[in-house]
Order: structure tokens, then C-alpha cells, then sequence
């Protein structure tokens, strides 16, 4: 499994933190933003973005698809429920809605803070709104789906977490909070971390 990651994104962390979480050995290589917009690298993604893996087979992207696939392509992590459950069903649902609901708008409102004061306050209620139904959905558990970490928390924690860093914390409540702190505590959250901050130089 071969996993190409660019300087100064986030999204490859999820991916890195899921092989990390199934024990799955990786290689991984570190582009600068130039290698990234090459030619070779569009024939990766036909934008030219990362993360993108190479499972043997063929290229995949999106940090979703990905996260899910390797999921699927080793159970016994019990990083997915099994399939056609309800609990399959809820994973999806928030891998689905951290890129979705969650991001879009941090994004949003982190750009146009200053060239758009109004539009930017939109989206911060927007973000909040999201926000919002995940500190519900953890109601004094731990984790999004069952009794263990899936693929769920990924999507989701790395999407508030990039929030929070953006300035957001003040819309988090206290269990998406704590949920986040526990979460990065794990020892493959920290060894993902570690190699996600790789400086680009070391594989040139």
C-alpha cells in the first residue's frame, strides 16, 4: 500500500491514521506542492490532490473512499460494522457528513472572516449546527458508532479537530471536546501524526 501525501494538508492524516489503527504496513511518499501538480501526479487524481493510494491494483482518492476500503479490506480491525448492518449504515452516514457538513463551512467561514464578515458568520452557524449534532450523537459515549473507534471517528474528529485549530473551538460543546482529547491520545493517532509531519525534503 503505497500512500502519496502533499505539504500542508491535512485529509492524508485520516488514511495514515487508519493503517495505523489496522496495523497495516505502508509506504509513504512525501510530495512538495510542485511534484504534487505534476503531470505524473494528475494521472493520480484528476485534480491533483491528495491523499491518494496505490492498493496494488490502481490509484484511489478521497480520504472517505479510501478510509472505508481499507476498512473493508481487513475486518478483523472492526473498523466497520458488518455489512448490510445498521451500525455499516451509521458509519457511512458520518464519513459521509464530515466532508460534507462539517468542513465546507469552517473552510468557508475561515476564508472570507475578514473579505466577508457576513457570509463568514453564515457558515460559522452552519459549522456550529454540525457541530452540534455530532456533541448529540456522542451523548457520554466514546465513539460515534458501537463500542469501538470505525472509520466514523476518523472522518469526523479529524474534521472538527481541523475546525478547532481554524479558530471554532468556542462552537464545540464539551463532549466533542472531550471526545477529541481522547481520541488523539491514541498511539496510532500519535504515530500517524508523526509521519504526516514529515518534511517533504526527506523523500526528495
Amino acid at each position: 500500500m503505497k500512500l502519496y501525501h502533499r505539504e500542508h494538508t491535512g485529509r492524508p492524516l485520516r488514511v495514515l491514521w487508519t493503517l495505523e489503527e489496522l496495523g497495516q504496513p505502508y509506504e509513504l511518499e512525501l510530495m512538495t506542492y510542485e511534484v504534487g501538480k505534476s503531470e505524473e501526479h494528475f494521472a493520480r487524481h484528476p485534480l491533483g490532490r491528495v491523499p491518494v493510494i496505490d492498493d496494488g491494483e490502481g490509484y484511489v482518492f478521497e480520504s472517505a473512499a479510501i478510509c472505508l476500503q481499507l476498512a473493508d479490506l481487513h475486518p478483523e480491525g472492526a473498523m466497520i460494522a458488518p455489512l448490510g448492518s445498521h451500525e455499516r449504515a451509521l458509519v457511512y452516514q458520518w464519513a459521509v457528513f464530515a466532508p460534507s457538513e462539517l468542513e465546507p463551512p469552517a473552510m468557508e467561514a475561515a476564508i472570507f472572516k475578514d473579505a466577508d464578515p457576513e457570509r463568514a458568520a453564515k457558515a460559522r452557524e452552519r459549522f456550529s449546527a454540525a457541530a452540534d449534532a455530532v456533541e448529540r450523537s456522542l451523548d457520554g459515549r466514546d465513539f460515534l458508532v458501537g463500542d469501538r473507534l470505525t472509520v466514523a471517528d476518523v472522518m469526523v474528529s479529524t474534521a472538527v479537530n481541523f475546525a478547532n485549530r481554524a479558530g471554532f473551538g468556542e462552537l464545540l460543546g464539551e463532549a466533542v471536546k472531550a471526545y477529541l482529547a481522547a481520541l488523539q491520545e491514541r498511539p496510532a493517532f500519535q504515530r500517524a501524526r508523526e509521519a504526516a509531519s514529515q518534511l517533504p525534503a526527506a523523500a526528495e
